[in-house]
């Protein structure tokens, strides 16, 4: 392949045209599978506790005991924000989130919070929306654990904030989702914040 330079540029710009540097085409693939494994994070979350598949759900932590589908599941009546509110926060916010323990109205809110997000990231749908309340979880979070145990400064919440940030604005990431049919619906087409 040869390389030419277009002389239909000012002579201050030359634009090089030839193949495609492999870094360049790999936005092609990259950022749709970040766009899903990022929306994956979040839907496990969802799944795991809704249905205590073991692994932060439904596992004994002393023993190491699995217990699928048992109590610990959501749809069997556990809550999936009691264990982390009243035993995994730490710092100075700390009583408020305790409060938050098992109340049945912040469950709901976790839970839609996480499927919802997860689902929306995964299907490339609603993005404005899904990653406004991604940030809004993945703050809240992290001002649950104000010194995290390996990083006192940044942790997965506030990379998974900025990952959201960053896979809403990317045009490469839309690819292989359901964006542009979502977007020509006319509710989406009628009131922009669905985006």
């Amino acid at each position: 392949m040869t390389t030419t330079v277009d002389e239909r540029e000012p002579d201050s710009v030359q634009v090089i045209r030839g193949p495609r540097p492999v870094f360049a085409a790999a936005q092609d693939w990259v950022w749709p599978v970040v766009r899903l494994v990022v929306g994956f994070v979040f839907f496990w979350a969802f799944l795991d506790k809704l249905l205590a598949l073991g692994f932060a759900t439904g596992k004994d932590p002393k023993t190491g005991a699995l217990d699928r589908l048992g109590p610990d599941a959501w749809i069997h009546g556990g809550s999936p924000t009691y264990g982390f509110l009243k035993f995994g926060t730490d710092s100075p916010l700390s009583p408020m989130y305790e409060s938050m323990a098992g109340v049945s109205v912040f469950d709901w809110l976790f839970m839609l919070g996480m499927g919802g997000v997860g689902l929306a990231v995964i299907l490339g749908v609603a993005t404005r929306i899904a990653t406004v309340s991604g940030i809004l979880l993945m703050v809240s979070l992290r001002l649950a654990l104000l010194v995290p145990e390996n990083n006192p400064i940044v942790d997965e919440h506030l990379v998974y904030a900025l990952l959201l940030i960053g896979l809403a604005a990317l045009p490469a990431a839309r690819r292989f989702s359901l964006a542009t049919w979502w977007e020509g619906l006319a509710v989406v087409r009628r009131f922009p914040i669905l985006r």
